[in-house]
């Protein structure tokens, strides 16, 4: 539970911006006490809640909470005794309020290195680094300023963490894993795993070595019991400000480009090439050696069998059958808006 904190609503403004206003004419608007954040049907008066979308205006007549994040075209409808906190994103403005209450409420990392950790002598260790209990870092790794290390964490050897960077508990980092700055990674993350590489041969499988690593960019987040494979000879490559769900799993030399983000048990086969600012919904199968181009949105359980060179939405399921006859029916679905034409020119023909 976090601890108990309370703040005054000119301290948030001045520390994140907005206007305070009130349909009721109240003064000292600033005043009102906030100690939680909460969503509006379960709010009360100390609670601050946002509205982002228009079209639940009516929830701001319902709702308890002393203030509520709005746009400027929605204060009116504020009802009166309850604060409004006006500005032009109220989304973005509620992410940028949960960063600042966290940043006071959870608990910092203790500085320096437990004593039941075990790191190898030429281990560097930035400034301000943490270290947790039972934690194995290993030799020749680099640990930034101010990164943290949770417990029970597992560091190979080589690895590089960028400053500022957060490993939760049990996440393990392989050799030939280089993670930038500000990234966060949940607990179960295993990144430089093995990719699934393996050589048919007499009814059995030679193995491949995976030779490669995993280059990780800044300001990168992955959710819990994620899994980014290492490249068979070159890098799997994560680029900055990719935001990956939990149970997500990431083959062999997949490039993943800038701020690209992707819902919970998404695949990505090896050697996939996804581009800048696309999303994958959840569930969502992208097959090996394809290439999405920047701004594609794939929706949740497609799966995508094809390169996509133009940004857009795309969606697709299509039943299981034997791979012959798959084949067929899926070459006769794509004409299908074609074959409905040529069947209503032929109709208006035959109509006397």
């Amino acid at each position: 539970m976090s601890p108990v904190f309370s703040v005054r609503l000119h301290e948030l403004q001045a520390a994140l911006g907005g206007d305070l206003v009130s349909n009721d004419g109240a003064d000292a608007l600033g005043e009102r006490l906030i100690r939680r954040i909460g969503p509006l049907d379960s709010a009360d008066g100390t609670t601050i809640s946002f509205l982002s979308n228009p079209r639940y205006r009516a929830q701001l007549q319902d709702t308890a909470a002393g203030c509520v994040i709005v746009a400027p075209a929605v204060q009116d409808g504020v009802r009166a005794g309850c604060v409004a906190l006006v500005t032009p994103d109220p989304y973005l403005y509620f992410a940028r309020l949960t960063q600042w209450w966290a940043a006071r409420t959870r608990a910092v990392a203790p500085v320096g290195v437990h004593p039941s950790a075990v790191v190898a002598p030429d281990v560097v260790l930035g400034e301000g680094v943490s270290i947790g209990s039972l934690a194995v870092v290993e030799s020749g790794a680099v640990i930034g300023h101010h990164a943290v290390v949770g417990a029970h964490a597992f560091v190979g050897a080589g690895v590089v963490i960028g400053e500022g960077s957060r490993l939760a508990p049990r996440v393990t980092l392989m050799p030939g894993t280089r993670l930038g700055a500000r990234c966060l990674l949940h607990s179960g993350v295993v990144i430089g795993a093995d990719g699934f590489g393996f050589a048919p041969t007499q009814g059995r499988w030679e193995k491949i070595e995976q030779l490669g690593g995993v280059q990780i960019g800044d300001d990168v987040e992955i959710g819990a019991n994620t899994c980014i494979d290492r490249g068979a000879l070159d890098d799997t490559v994560i680029g900055a400000g990719v935001k990956l769900d939990n149970l997500i799993q990431i083959g062999h030399n997949v490039q993943i480009g800038d701020h690209s983000a992707m819902a919970g048990c998404v695949g990505i086969a090896g050697s996939a090439r996804i581009g800048s600012g696309c999303t994958v919904g959840g569930g969502a199968i992208v097959l090996g050696h394809l290439a999405l181009a920047d701004g594609v949105h794939i929706s949740a359980a497609s799966v995508v069998m094809r390169s996509i060179s133009k940004p857009g939405q795309y969606s697709g399921v299509f039943p299981l059958d034997d791979n012959a006859s798959w084949e067929k029916n899926a070459a006769t679905l794509r004409q299908l808006h074609t074959l409905r034409d040529r069947l209503r020119a032929l109709e208006k023909k035959m109509t006397p």
